[in-house]
């Protein structure tokens, strides 16, 4: 079975990587920029806060509602756990996952002062703004993650209860207007609808990340390619496959010498102790002789004295 998604999966990577060695039909000839607009954030967390609500109501009820079923999400133990409700959270900001593919149909469109997030029909090239959105959602979002899933197994809520404690009591995304735009802001990049193809290939892409048989499988899109196509040898930071392998193959020699290097600086350690102890003792010792030689020599000075003092009986009786 690994062995067949291993195969499943350098087919889809063969067929990603050909398919961005085609001509572009839609004429971009530079690739487009996919830095994140930092300073854009303000104005449009709010609506990116709706949003992300809105994608984590309707994934749950996707994964909890059978198609029959029209009625209310019912969250239970039985269903889907509340550590499944942090992943789901914890990847919906992440745009590598596929509970992240909503950002890839959201166009910033600037209206007036303020900044308006548009959703189209179609997934469009991730550029700055794709980025810049997710770069939101992690902002929003933040250490909430959890917060927000226990929100939703304990309390079940309709989208309108979920954006309110999302966007106003667990972060501030949506409690005060946003700023007024700048005059002087320079327009985001037009939307630009990714071909049908390379839209179906990188969703597959997401949903086999983390698949059995694929461990550390990284996701590359159409645009990753292009950056490396002109140096094909950087692609996939120099194998890192290999360089794993060559890391179990030195795992036991490094290990060895590690326990050696450990080994050797604890031998050390106890020379050093063993000596500073016995410099310690012997100390002791010599504070200890001393005493008793001085009261060895006090005795005998009293001996000699008392000796000296008394009378030469012998004498006397002649």
């Amino acid at each position: 079975m690994v062995e067949v998604i291993r195969v499943l999966i350098a087919v889809t990577l063969a067929l990603l990587a050909s398919s961005a060695l085609l001509p572009v039909s839609y004429g971009a000839k530079k690739p487009l920029s996919s830095a994140p607009r930092k300073e854009d954030v303000p104005y449009i967390k709010c609506q990116v806060c709706e949003n992300l609500a809105s994608r984590l109501h309707q994934l749950l009820e996707a994964y909890n509602k059978p198609e029959s079923n029209k009625k209310q999400v019912q969250i239970s133990p039985k269903k889907i756990s509340e550590y499944e409700i942090i992943e789901i959270a914890e990847n919906v900001c992440n745009l590598k996952k596929e509970e992240a593919d909503w950002m890839l149909k959201i166009d910033i469109v600037e209206k007036g002062d303020k900044l308006q997030l548009v959703e189209q029909e179609e997934e469009g090239m991730c550029n700055s703004e794709c980025k810049t959105i997710e770069a939101a959602c992690q902002k929003v979002i933040g250490y909430s993650d959890t917060d927000v899933a226990e929100y939703i197994y304990k309390s079940k809520p309709d989208l309108a209860s979920l954006i309110n404690h999302l966007c106003k009591d667990l972060t501030d995304a949506c409690t005060k207007n946003p700023p007024p735009l700048p005059k002087d802001r320079v327009p985001g990049e037009p939307f630009v609808a990714k071909p049908s193809k390379d839209a179906e290939m990188d969703k597959i892409m997401r949903s086999m990340q983390g698949m059995p048989g694929a461990p550390g499988m990284k996701v590359y899109s159409r645009e990753d390619i292009e950056k490396y196509k002109d140096n094909p040898g950087k692609f996939g930071n120099e194998d890192e496959d290999d360089s794993d392998e060559e890391e179990d193959e030195k795992f036991p020699k490094n290990l060895g010498k590690v326990l050696k290097e450990k080994e050797s600086s604890k031998k050390e350690e106890w020379k050093k102790t063993i000596t500073k102890e016995l410099k310690k003792k012997g100390e002791v010792l010599k504070r200890n002789a001393q005493k008793v030689s001085n009261r060895v020599r006090r005795w005998w000075k009293r001996v000699r004295s008392s000796s000296s003092k008394k009378p030469k009986s012998g004498k006397s009786e002649l």
